[in-house]
């Protein structure tokens, strides 16, 4: 999918790898979604299903803090108070420790909720808010969402696929 451009754009990418992701996701065992053995966010490092589900989690509600952030004329930490970009693995170990009590099920009912709440968003922002105008540094509002949700839901996606691969799941069918 090519990267989103305009509001419409946006919410179609968001939606359709959302979709695409929860259902690669909801083929897998439940046992098997604590078993570290997907390659990490940070070079030589390891995650479960649940820590890449509590990854995705964090970053979407970094986006809607950073914009409630903007919003109230507060000042906005990118990516997040006590982080630097450079520091993005740590970042990543600390989503992994907000969520870890979260099992499974709990948290595809949290990125739901979190996604459902970043489209409630972007639906709320005009095309001009979101792709006219630089929001940080160069970025438009537009592109970070896309850059914290379609990029990263197609990303764990691929990533489960390869890892189904690599440990023969046996999926589950829920009809």
């Amino acid at each position: 999918m090519a990267v989103p451009t305009n509001k419409s754009e946006l919410q179609l990418a968001i939606k359709t790898n959302y979709d695409k992701l929860v259902k690669e996701l909801i083929t897998i065992p439940h046992q098997q979604t604590m078993v570290v053995e997907l390659e990490g966010h940070s070079k030589g490092t390891w995650m479960s299903i649940n820590n890449l589900l509590a990854y995705l989690i964090g970053w979407g509600e970094l986006v809607l803090k950073w914009n409630r952030d903007k919003d109230s004329n507060e000042v906005v930490y990118f990516p997040e108070r006590g982080y630097k970009w450079n520091e993005l693995g740590k970042l990543a170990q600390k989503f992994y420790q907000d969520y870890k009590e979260f099992d499974f099920k709990m948290l595809l009912q949290e990125l739901d909720k979190t996604v459902s709440a970043i489209l409630d968003l972007v639906a709320q922002k005009s095309n001009d808010e979101l792709y006219e105008t630089a929001w940080y540094e160069k970025w438009t509002l537009g592109r970070m969402i896309q850059f914290n949700t379609s990029s990263p839901y197609s990303n764990a996606r691929n990533r489960i696929k390869k890892w189904k691969k690599g440990v023969h799941v046996l999926s589950i069918n829920h009809c």
